[in-house]
């Protein structure tokens, strides 16, 4: 059973090397579990594969059915630096932006040029966001 700090998702092994195990994972929405999702068709299912540290001394065979979990603070950190900082990288740009200059397509295109930029070095720290970020089998 998860633990109220934890994020946990069912996957399915696919590949074990010594450095990660390769986890394929079934991501659901809420309507996924709904009794009428095959009438309205608002059902996101999606299979998304993972790599996981591999531990050394568990005994898992590819094809086993595992437990993947991370922090719960882990989730709220990717929704801060993907979703709620860059919204407010657009918002600070567009009001400061909106009173230098008077044309608002140009604003609106810097405003998005610094959310772009945002998202550029974020891509440039992958690496070191990708160690903060880490899974683990159960």
């Amino acid at each position: 059973m998860a633990k109220k700090n934890e994020i946990t998702h069912s996957g399915k092994i696919l590949e074990i090397t010594p450095d990660f195990t390769t986890v394929q994972i079934l991501v659901s929405s809420a309507c996924a579990s709904c009794h009428a999702k095959a009438m309205c068709g608002m059902s996101e299912e999606e299979e998304k594969v993972i790599m996981v540290p591999t531990d050394p001394y568990a005994d898992h065979n590819v094809g086993d059915e595992v437990q993947v979990m991370t922090k719960m603070s882990m989730g709220l950190k990717a929704v801060w630096i993907s979703y709620v900082i860059p919204l407010a990288v657009l918002m600070i740009l567009i009001l400061s932006l909106s009173s230098f200059i008077e044309n608002e397509l140009l604003t609106g295109l810097f405003s998005v040029a610094g959310v772009a930029l945002y998202y550029f070095g974020v891509w440039l720290f992958r690496e070191k966001l990708s160690d903060e970020f880490v899974f683990y089998i159960k």
